[in-house]
């Protein structure tokens, strides 16, 4: 039995096509854990468990892992949470329990790029992704953390201002190359990790895409797949603030946002090696081709 929680999100979602796929040939049943099950496609709600509620609920969690032999852990946002660690590990801790007490043997949990560099403890949401990955290791469980830099995906946002302003944005250095890992591919890798499950102990399988590119480098490529200009705006840390607070983003989290942009900018991402076994397939072009540029046209 392999449990999924946040079925209905970017990685939950693309997880669960990949599983429906493949885990029936391999004898794995699949449950899932989520607050609206009418958000999940009539074909889906056939094939699974569905337990509903929220996966940081103690009496939820207790039902939707017994007799699980592995977990899909995503936390999911809380922009009005008191704090980052409720947030996170305050949010986990129920199900870190529940590992311990049903005898789950592995889980696959999202987190982020970062560990050992010298801003990891002041990075905002990363630092306290990693401190949940540490809760969750210390059950004893086995557990791997999906170590994932910004997300391809993200771009989405900003669909509506390349579509009419040819113009997109963010924080960091216009000539700052970083990794991106687009969702489906993060989404890969936890199939094959709660598919296969080996491996043992505890660790970061860092996802980082098939290359480093700046924000100019993405206006290019843009540009050449959209067939229209698209450059890069540069939005200062005030500004971004004063926008998550007009969208009524709690303190906390706006200021973890802020404290982790900052961190990217110097260097967060940085610290791991592209190898075969860290880059994921998906180039930047390939997504800009078969995603963005849908997105804008259609829009």
């Amino acid at each position: 039995m392999i449990v999924i929680t946040a079925p209905t999100g970017q990685i939950g979602s693309r997880l669960l096509d990949l599983l429906l796929d493949e885990a029936p040939a391999r004898g794995e049943e699949l449950r899932v854990i989520v607050r609206d099950p009418r958000k999940l496609p009539d074909t889906v709600r056939a094939r699974v468990d569905v337990v509903t509620g929220s996966h940081g609920d103690a009496e939820v969690v207790d039902r939707a892992f017994a007799g699980a032999d592995a977990v899909f852990w995503l936390v999911p946002p809380a922009p009005r949470a008191p704090s980052l660690e409720a947030a996170y590990s305050g949010f986990t801790g129920p199900a870190a329990k529940a590992f311990v007490s049903h005898g789950v043997g592995h889980v696959v949990g999202v987190s982020a790029l970062g560990r050992g560099t010298p801003v990891a403890g002041r990075a905002g949401q990363v630092t306290a992704s990693l401190a949940m990955d540490d809760l969750i290791a210390s059950t004893g469980v086995a557990y791997r953390a999906l170590a994932s830099p910004t997300f391809i995906d993200n771009l989405l946002r900003d669909v509506p201002s390349i579509r009419d302003h040819g113009v997109f944005t963010d924080l960091v250095t216009a000539d700052r190359a970083a990794p991106m890992a687009a969702t489906r591919d993060i989404a890969a890798a936890a199939a094959g990790l709660l598919l296969d499950r080996s491996w043992t102990g505890t660790g970061e399988v860092p996802v980082l895409g098939p290359e480093d590119l700046s924000p100019n480098d993405l206006a290019c490529v843009m540009t050449d797949v959209l067939g229209r200009p698209v450059r890069y705006e540069r939005q200062s840390l005030d500004d971004f603030r004063a926008a998550l607070a007009g969208r009524g983003i709690g303190d906390a989290f706006v200021q973890g946002y802020v404290d982790m942009m900052r961190a990217k900018d110097e260097g967060l991402d940085d610290g791991v090696q592209r190898t075969p076994g860290t880059a994921s397939p998906t180039t930047f072009r390939q997504w800009c081709g078969e995603v963005l540029r849908p997105a804008v046209l259609t829009e």
